[in-house]
């Protein structure tokens, strides 16, 4: 299926999004502070500048696009790839995910625990405050 958009349309378009105070990372921050924690954002001094960073508990929460990022739950509809400029699309949203994979390997080796939260995981807030509630009382790892 070819791109209805030429190529400099599409990469005006593709410029526009944001990888920083996205709506999901927005919903996160939300209920996370509703919960009463408090938090650091985007810490460039950690691998993968994490979304959340909770320094004294050692702990950080990325919020994952699940397109961006290849949600690896094959239900997830929002992960599917494009028809389009497949060359382009598979080898970029691959590196992508492998660079996920090394960021939360290296901050595991510096002591760190992770939460990942997936863009589909925000619309179900009662699952999600569980999730958050859980992680950051250590009840789960």
């Amino acid at each position: 299926m070819a791109d209805t958009l030429t190529r400099a349309e599409r990469s005006e378009r593709m410029s526009r999004i944001g990888g920083k105070n996205t709506k999901p990372e927005m919903v996160v921050r939300q209920l996370v502070h509703s919960l009463g924690h408090r938090y650091r954002l985007h810490c460039a001094d950690l691998p993968g500048c994490p979304d959340l960073v909770f320094p004294a508990r050692r702990k950080v929460i990325f919020v994952h696009g699940c397109f961006w990022h290849r949600h690896p739950d094959s239900s997830c509809k929002l992960s599917r790839l494009p028809k389009s400029r497949e060359d382009f699309w598979i080898p970029k949203l691959k590196a992508n995910a492998e660079r996920d994979i090394r960021n939360e390997k290296a901050l595991n080796e510096l002591g760190w625990e992770i939460l990942v939260i997936w863009e589909c995981e925000i619309k179900d807030r009662a699952s999600l405050q569980r999730n958050i509630e859980a992680f950051l009382h250590d009840e789960v790892n």
